[in-house]
């Protein structure tokens, strides 16, 4: 039988913080951001805007750089927070990101927000509804990412299943809310898509236990 592995006198501390408060542990591995976000985090805290946080929007950021997306779609755009990591993630790509937001001030000072960030050659920003405007747009995307009201997400799948490529990424935010139940249940059920849900304590996220689903377009 392996011995357990020893654990250095400089590391008690963390395995301390690890074993009486995981969330306080798991706080240390946040990544430094540039000031944009920073300034963004602070909005947020300040007028109550959910946004997703350093984790999440890292967690973004990585996935559309994994799959080298191109195009992708963001549907709730908000003071564009997440925008900003998504624009980041293709960027190596020579990527774009269109986005969708329906309340026009929101809309506003996210396209301030990505004049701040120096990506407006990268964001395409359409303020209006989703449902309306995703008639008009052109797939295929590589990637999308829901993040409006959540009872509107399952009236949104077919639209996601049309512009999004075979083999594409649709990602969902706040899958664990109530009002995301029958999304959960129809797409877990739907036989064009593969999807898995993930309910995890994500830092910084609104709120900062809850639910993601990653679902990939057979």
């Amino acid at each position: 039988m392996p011995l357990p592995p020893v654990v250095k006198t400089s590391d008690w501390k963390a395995v301390s913080e690890l074993v009486v408060s995981p969330e306080k542990y798991f706080r240390n591995f946040i990544r430094s951001r540039e000031q944009v976000l920073l300034d963004l985090e602070e909005e947020a805290r300040q007028e109550g805007i959910p946004i997703v946080g350093p984790v999440v929007g890292q967690f973004l950021a990585l996935l559309a750089s994994i799959t080298q997306s191109r195009y992708i779609l963001e549907l709730g755009t908000a003071i564009g927070y997440s925008t900003v990591y998504l624009a980041r993630g293709c960027e190596a790509a020579g990527g774009q990101v269109t986005t969708i937001e329906k309340d026009r001030q929101m809309a506003d000072r996210a396209q301030a927000t990505f004049r701040k960030a120096h990506l407006v050659h990268r964001i395409k920003l359409i303020k209006g509804d989703a449902k309306e405007n995703m008639a008009y747009l052109r797939g295929p995307f590589d990637m999308i990412f829901l993040d409006i009201d959540k009872e509107c997400y399952p009236g949104l799948l077919s639209d996601c299943e049309q512009l999004l490529k075979t083999n594409g990424l649709l990602v969902a935010d706040n899958t664990a809310f109530e009002d995301a139940r029958s999304f959960n249940d129809l797409i877990f059920k739907h036989p064009g898509w593969q999807a898995v849900q993930l309910y995890s304590f994500l830092p910084g996220h609104a709120p900062e236990y809850d639910g993601l689903c990653l679902a990939m377009r057979l």
